[in-house]
């Protein structure tokens, strides 16, 4: 999880980064933005996408274990079972944070 998690961060930081040169280099902050809010999009949803992966090979190596395979270990199923637990569980915080953010943006005196 560790590893994903800096991939994920770096790609975070380089698209900080592209998103800041490409401001300096139009000078148009409204041109950055849309393509800001898509690569935010998409970076949201390939994390998602790897929570669910992570849950499903967990669950594909448990079933494995209970179904007497001996090509996967109990010690595999609880480690993958862990990982999407964890996975799981970033995801819920950042989803609250979120909604957070929201919240307190809607609440502001326009």
């Amino acid at each position: 999880m560790k590893i994903q998690n800096s991939a994920l961060f770096q790609e975070m930081q380089s698209m900080a980064l592209e998103a800041g040169r490409s401001n300096q280099v139009n000078n148009l902050p409204t041109q950055a933005q849309p393509t800001s809010s898509a690569q935010f999009g998409d970076l949201l949803s390939d994390a998602l996408n790897t929570v669910n992966d992570l849950q499903a090979n967990a669950k594909q190596k448990v079933t494995a274990v209970e179904m007497g395979d001996r090509n996967v270990s109990l010690a595999d199923a609880m480690i993958a079972s862990q990982k999407s637990s964890v996975a799981f569980e970033a995801t819920v915080q950042v989803r609250n944070k979120l909604v957070e953010a929201y919240k307190e943006i809607m609440n502001m005196p326009v």
